[in-house]
């Protein structure tokens, strides 16, 4: 079972391959708002390699594991994170999402490193010398290794451990963000069943995560993906919540959002079904974001087409990504309106890709969903950015490095760095910043 969004997303659905359909003609451009945000986003864990404090490394890294590969040294964006952020000014972007990595800032519980902190205030200090804006994402699925055998986001008190790494990070290096999100798609749990049909853990995920406990000698070894929904979603919000009271107490002005994983619902028989669905995919998470949210972070990938049975495949013939899901990009305009009617804040496209190797596919998903992205904003709906995922080709979680969203391609072996088409195509629409 792949247990990235994305890979969920594919495996659920039990879709393959198909074939390849033709891109949208192009339509007349028009001007982005002024200040529209285009650029990339990434993760830590995913690029920056040899993360060794994180839950993540210890489930990679066992026997039995549901990885294909462990991430190693990913991209090494650790050492070569200016590198990576003077290719995204060269291409014409103006802002830069990256995560910063919880494991390696409190590796031992109440142990903050200065050093560390130091690191990611030079990665931000590079944004600005790059004239990119940094949107920073406090946690990007990964947690400390001693967060995980203590018992992760299924402990009563994991919302305030989380509140004081982000108050931490805050008084750090709160001045140099441009924007900041606590959790990426916070209500990954949800999806998580929601894909899974309402189904636990399956024995190989408990055997895993069994095998991760042993390996560094604890009886249990939470991982967020697989906590039980109706345990972790509510400490999950009032982490978020006291995460973005604490990051507001170091930098008031500092604008704080929240990132859910958004993907279109749509009914193929009874139309309440789309509202009782994203029930399911969103819960109180609604309320939280208007209550505890400068902002919204959209994240749409594809759709779920739904009926009184649950999840259904795309339509027969349908196109379909490499990661296995359905070639989909008007569902982020869908979404966006969702959001905008649902939630009311301004919203940011913070994810927006598709996997491919076919890079003619991902230039023609780039345009059909900043068709969306305008139509959206022509209809007065705040849209605030698009964020491609991803800046590089990088670990996708339990696919390894075989599933390619990026822009930019990667030499595993030499790190080299080469842009793709989609690369100079969706930068010279920023640079002009016209859709």
């Amino acid at each position: 079972m792949n247990t990235s969004r994305r890979g969920l997303i594919a495996g659920a659905l039990g879709v393959t391959a198909a074939g390849q359909a033709a891109a949208q003609p192009a339509q007349r451009r028009i001007r982005a708002p002024r200040d529209f945000l285009w650029g990339t986003a990434i993760s830590g864990h995913q690029s920056e390699g040899n993360n060794i404090n994180a839950d993540s490394w210890v489930r990679e890294n066992v026997r039995p594991t549901l990885f294909a590969e462990p991430s190693g040294d990913a991209c090494d964006s650790y050492h070569r994170y200016e590198e990576d952020i003077a290719l995204a000014a060269r291409l014409g972007f103006n802002c830069y999402r990256f995560g910063i990595e919880w494991s390696r800032i409190e590796p031992v519980q109440g142990r903050f490193s200065n050093a560390e902190l130091d690191h990611y205030a030079r990665v931000l200090e590079a944004c600005h010398a790059h004239r990119l804006k940094p949107m920073v994402t406090f946690n990007h699925f990964t947690t400390p290794i001693w967060f995980a055998a203590r018992g992760g986001f299924e402990e009563a008190d994991s919302p305030d451990l989380f509140a004081a790494y982000c108050g931490r990070v805050a008084r750090h290096m709160g001045g140099l963000m441009h924007m900041a999100t606590t959790f990426n798609e916070a209500n990954i749990t949800l999806l998580v069943r929601l894909l899974s049909g309402g189904a636990p853990p399956s024995p190989q995920v408990r055997e895993m995560l069994a095998a991760a406990g042993r390996s560094i000698g604890a009886e249990r070894f939470s991982s967020l993906a697989f906590t039980d929904p109706a345990i972790s979603t509510p400490l999950l919000q009032e982490a978020h919540r006291k995460g973005y009271n604490a990051i507001k107490a170091a930098r008031a002005d500092l604008p704080v959002g929240i990132t859910l994983t958004t993907q279109d619902i749509q009914s193929v028989g009874d139309p309440a079904l789309v509202e009782a669905y994203r029930d399911r995919l969103y819960g109180a998470w609604v309320d939280v974001a208007r209550s505890h949210a400068d902002f919204f972070g959209v994240q749409t990938y594809t759709r779920f087409r739904v009926n009184e049975s649950g999840l259904v495949p795309p339509p027969q013939g349908a196109e379909m990504t490499d990661a296995g899901y359905e070639f989909y990009p008007e569902a982020l305009a869908n979404t966006i309106r969702w959001a905008h009617a649902t939630i009311g804040k301004p919203i940011y496209v913070t994810e927006s890709g598709v996997a491919t190797n076919d890079d003619a596919r991902r230039i023609a998903f780039i345009d059909q969903a900043l068709d969306g992205v305008r139509a959206c904003i022509g209809e007065g709906i705040p849209v605030h950015s698009y964020l491609y995922w991803s800046l590089l080709d990088n670990f996708e979680w339990t696919s390894g490095f075989s599933k390619h969203f990026g822009l930019v391609a990667v030499d595993l072996q030499t790190f080299r760095r080469t842009p793709k088409p989609s690369a100079l195509h969706l930068g010279a629409i920023a640079r002009a910043n016209r859709f």
